[in-house]
């Protein structure tokens, strides 16, 4: 059942384990202001204090605009039960990857949980939870830090960084250096992948200088050094280009098809003309793909 609390009554203990994204709270707090919080926060009510799971941006807002009761749902009086909740109910959307895994995190290392009764609970594979597990055991408490704060982009962690610490022995301390030299400084994801690139797999000179935070510098280099070697016809480069736009909106689409914001009639009619559209042609460029993939390698 739906209550109204006082909003000095909850808890924040697991704020950290939720990402922040500015541009998200910005367009949230225009929302509240115009039409109020519509969808409850959600925590746990413990014997000393109500403890906040779900809902950080709306309580954030709520304490900008100084609203002083905000709708409530309890998902149980059991943190680790909440949590389980949390998963539950949330599952495919409302959550990240890396906040699953975070929550999962706290279910094995602070309530002792085993990946077999986490699984259970959920309904899932244990290589479901045991992925999301091992993800976080991958990650330092920096790279964390910035990719929770919403300084580092989720994205490039997950399929820029992860595959060099992987393939190339790269130690998490050159992660850290490299993850702190670039975040919040409003990089897109080609950006801090070319980054990468040369930081890893360049000079000591470039790492030194992207560590100095000469970060403009590295990447005039890349596209100065573009510009030198690049023997491409412009026809090449146009298609290059639609490459680098069909990789982009691939990427976009994956991020932000699970927004809970996407949710009018009018949106979801016209969505599924699209998506509908997309898919047949799916087989057919994905033949075409493939076909030009192997093209490109031989040569």
């Amino acid at each position: 059942m739906i209550e109204q609390v006082e909003i000095s009554s909850i808890d924040l203990r697991y704020e950290s384990c939720r990402m922040k994204s500015p541009a998200a709270e910005k367009s949230l707090l225009t929302s509240i202001l115009q039409h109020g919080i519509r969808e409850p926060l959600q925590g746990v009510d413990t014997a000393e204090v109500r403890i906040l799971l779900n809902g950080f941006k709306r309580y954030r807002c709520a304490k900008k605009l100084a609203i002083d009761i905000v709708p409530y749902f309890s998902l149980g009086s059991d943190e680790a039960v909440g949590i389980i909740n949390l998963l539950r109910i949330t599952n495919g959307k409302g959550l990240t990857i890396l906040e699953q895994a975070r929550l999962i995190d706290e279910l094995t290392t602070v309530y002792k949980m085993s990946v077999f009764e986490i699984a259970k609970l959920l309904e899932k594979s244990k290589g479901w939870v045991g992925m999301r597990a091992g993800i976080i055991a991958d990650m330092s408490q920096c790279v964390m830090n910035k990719i929770f704060s919403g300084q580092f982009p989720a994205y490039s962690y997950m399929y820029t960084l992860r595959p060099f610490i992987r393939m190339n022995g790269i130690k998490k301390e050159e992660i850290d250096e490299f993850v702190s030299s670039v975040s919040g400084k409003g990089l897109s994801i080609r950006d801090i992948k070319l980054l990468a690139h040369g930081y890893f797999n360049g000079s000591p000179d470039f790492q030194e200088q992207i560590k100095s935070g000469n970060v403009s510098w590295g990447l005039s280099c890349f596209k100065e050094e573009c510009r030198i070697t690049s023997d491409c016809t412009q026809l090449e480069q146009g298609m290059l280009e639609v490459l680098e736009t069909i990789q982009k909106h691939m990427q976009r689409f994956t991020l932000r098809s699970k927004d809970r914001r996407l949710k009018s009639n009018s949106f979801f009619a016209q969505a599924n003309l699209l998506a509908g559209e997309i898919l047949k042609q799916r087989d057919k460029f994905y033949r075409v793909m493939e076909a030009f993939y192997d093209r490109s390698r031989q040569t």
